[in-house]
């Protein structure tokens, strides 16, 4: 039997794509690669790519869907965290985030993974989102 290889995207449901896609791609680098509206339907759904390794975040925005507030408490999606390659890169998330208004956690050691150091964040829609810097 073969073997997965990598994540090949990540989907998030948003409230809002026309909110959402500024954000990630202002305060994420994240480039828009393509972006799909079915009016029969209206089912959005907007593909970033981050620069470099070009892993993929696609942001769905489901048509008369309930929108209650995001919570990491209910079964789905906890938080998504993106690997930098070290602790002086962190520090230039921490800056970014600043910079863009972002409320964050300053880079504190990690509980679960030793030696490894996590910025905490939330994007528009209140979904847990971290930038982690595992032990150089």
């Amino acid at each position: 039997m073969s073997k997965l290889t990598c994540v090949h995207h990540l989907a998030l449901t948003v409230t809002d794509v026309d909110r959402s896609v500024p954000w990630y791609v202002r305060v994420l680098d994240f480039e828009e690669v393509t972006r799909r509206e079915d009016d029969e339907t209206g089912l959005r759904k907007v593909v970033l790519r981050a620069p470099g390794d070009g892993f993929a975040v696609m942001l769905v925005q489901h048509a008369r869907a309930e929108r209650p507030g995001f919570d990491e408490r209910h079964t789905g999606l906890d938080h998504v965290a993106f690997k930098v390659g070290s602790r002086a890169e962190l520090s230039e998330w921490e800056r970014r985030l600043a910079d863009y208004g972002v409320t964050y956690t300053p880079a504190t050691p990690s509980r679960t993974a030793p030696g490894s150091e996590v910025v905490v964040f939330r994007d528009p829609d209140g979904i847990q989102l971290e930038v982690w810097a595992d032990p150089e």
